[in-house]
């Protein structure tokens, strides 16, 4: 896995979204999902306790996307665990699992700067560039 995730910060007027790239799908969610954790805390705070999995179905490459992005959004938002780093350890068109790896959340420590709500299909993109993938999807805040 890279050290530095290939992604940037989209603004838009209301919203804030990623584009994250990689040299398949897996690594392409990978950048999205560390992206999307960019958004609401810094994950260099965060450190290895625990792993959990998720699974994420979609009917096609970009309600994989969401679907996806909503179960890591889970972890955080309800369940109160702070994400580290993960790895797509299965993917297809329609089906997506993961290997998370974090902690319980502690806001003080976390620097938790923002929240999300939800990621939307609003610009949302999850397909193969010539010789890389990209995922763009921007977020309810």
């Amino acid at each position: 896995m890279p050290e530095t995730p290939d992604f940037e910060i989209l603004d838009h007027t209301a919203d804030v979204g990623v584009r994250a790239w990689g040299k398949g799908p897996a690594e392409a969610l990978r950048n999205a999902s560390l992206g999307m954790l960019q958004l609401i805390y810094d994950p260099s705070t965060v450190k290895i306790n625990e792993s959990r999995e998720i699974e994420a179905v979609g009917r096609d490459w970009p309600s994989l996307l969401v679907a996806f992005l909503q179960e890591v959004l889970y972890l955080v938002e309800v369940e109160g665990w702070a994400i580290k780093d993960l790895e797509v350890v299965e993917v297809s068109e329609y089906r997506a699992r993961a290997r998370l790896q974090g902690e319980d959340l502690d806001p003080e420590r976390h620097l938790v700067s923002g929240e999300i709500k939800a990621p939307t299909y609003h610009m949302i993109k999850f397909e193969r560039d010539y010789d890389h993938w990209i995922a763009q999807v921007y977020f309810d805040v």
